[in-house]
């Protein structure tokens, strides 16, 4: 009984976040978008979607969905990140919507298939960097958030992990922190059993709140791996197996 009634509180979470993304993006954004100038759009509109999603983790913690356990330090740390490339493991769903609703001024980098879901299309083409087009177009766009000072949250697995199994890392994270000279801030996010995972349905939702933890590792600074004979590959690789070390 006791696991029924919690996926039926899952479902009702998550049908209350589709329906606030679409207010989001079919009347919230483009009426911001007629009162507020192009170049102040994009901070307006992440700080829109850092409090919805803020917001939307509470709402799962009061209705028993989650337990999201960050320390006083951890938030202090988190609020003070500005331009930062964010790496993080992926174990669940909600991966994403943990880090944006604690990190304010946060982008992340999208694939190019969620540009076309009806619920978060105009969200992610109105604030997140879409990885479809030319690796320099995406890498200088990177480079001009970062230097504005946004962070911008990449998980370099590109798709949800699997526990037991290695992770394969892209190296597009070590990519366009090499390329805007920004620190890296590898980030461990874990919980107690597994929930939202990859080939897991919504309703598998077990009989008590999941207990979510991060633990932020030391930040990787590109100009402390570099030495005078490193190409960029093998600078790279490097970095990539750091991260792969620390997330």
């Amino acid at each position: 009984m006791k696991k029924y009634f919690r996926s039926c509180i899952v479902i009702f979470s998550f049908l209350f976040f589709g329906a606030c993304s679409l207010i989001l993006g079919f009347i919230v954004i483009p009426s911001m978008g007629l009162f507020i100038k192009k170049t102040n759009r994009r901070k307006s509109f992440c700080a829109v979607i850092h409090n919805l999603w803020a917001f939307f983790i509470g709402f799962m913690e009061k209705t028993g969905s989650i337990r999201f356990n960050l320390t006083q330090e951890q938030k202090q740390v988190l609020s003070n990140l500005k331009g930062s490339v964010i790496v993080a493991n992926h174990p669940s769903y909600i991966d994403i919507v943990l880090l944006i609703g604690s990190i304010p001024n946060t982008l992340c980098i999208v694939k190019k298939e969620i540009k076309n879901n009806p619920v978060m299309s105009n969200i992610v083409k109105s604030t997140y960097l879409i990885n479809d087009e030319e690796n320099e177009t995406l890498q200088n766009e990177a480079q001009e958030a970062l230097n504005a000072g946004y962070n911008i949250v990449i998980f370099p697995t590109g798709t949800r992990t699997i526990e037991g199994e290695p992770l394969n890392l892209h190296s597009g994270a070590a990519s366009i922190a090499m390329f805007a000279g920004a620190p890296i801030v590898p980030i461990h996010i874990s919980c107690d059993y597994r929930f939202l995972a990859k080939h897991q349905k919504i309703y598998d939702a077990g009989e008590k709140p999941v207990n979510y933890c991060i633990k932020i590792n030391e930040t990787i600074n590109i100009e402390n791996f570099k030495t005078p004979d490193i190409t960029d590959t093998k600078l790279r690789r490097r970095i990539n197996a750091v991260i792969k070390e620390r997330i």
